[in-house]
């Protein structure tokens, strides 16, 4: 197992990670527009991965499109750009989020604290600190917070990781698969545009 290092956020960049990307869906959804990061916090000029999760809060609630990496060459504040159009975008979930949209989803972004390359993922996987991402297939990855907001074990988690891969559950076990655990820290609105916490 070898750790490299990310970005280790303050509560306030994490807030503003969050209405960065709020921003840039809204620019992207009501425009057709990037928006550009402008004054960065001095933490989002860190290169480091992350990902941007859109929830709809109507109904049931339902995933309405993700998106992002666990690396990059890029800027924190730019990959979160990129990341919140790509999970608006048609290719996130099949339909690109429509205007009327908007008030009814909550935003959430994952930064990659650390990334964990291990040979043996069951064994160090911790369940709520370490995001599964899996190369191989289509290559696919899920948020830290997933297992536990679905009661998974570690087993299941890396399997439903596979699957996502476009992959058999248990790929993860095959030597040509590779798995990397990312530590990372959430931060999300606990409704539509409303106050933001740290899971």
């Amino acid at each position: 197992m070898s750790q490299r290092q990310g970005v280790d956020l303050s509560y306030e960049d994490g807030a503003r990670a969050v209405e960065l990307a709020r921003e840039s869906v809204e620019s992207y959804v009501r425009h057709g527009q990037r928006e550009q990061p402008g004054s960065m916090r001095e933490a989002f000029y860190e290169r480091t991965g992350a990902f941007v999760r859109l929830e709809s809060t109507r109904g049931r609630g339902s995933l309405r499109g993700c998106a992002g990496g666990y690396r990059s060459g890029d800027q924190l504040g730019h990959v979160i750009v990129d990341a919140a159009i790509e999970a608006a975008s048609e290719d996130s979930c099949g339909s690109e989020v429509r205007p009327s949209e908007l008030p009814n989803l909550t935003v959430s972004v994952c930064t990659v604290k650390s990334v964990v390359l291990t040979d043996d993922p069951l064994a160090d996987l911790e369940l709520g600190t370490h995001g599964a991402a899996i190369d191989g297939g289509e290559g696919g990855w899920l948020y830290p917070t997933v297992p536990v907001e679905n009661d998974w074990s570690a087993r299941e988690y890396l399997d439903r990781t596979c699957r996502k891969a476009k992959l058999a559950p248990g790929a993860w076990q095959d030597d040509d698969v590779v798995v990397t655990l990312f530590e990372g820290q959430v931060f999300r609105e606990r409704e539509a545009d409303g106050s933001i916490e740290e899971v």
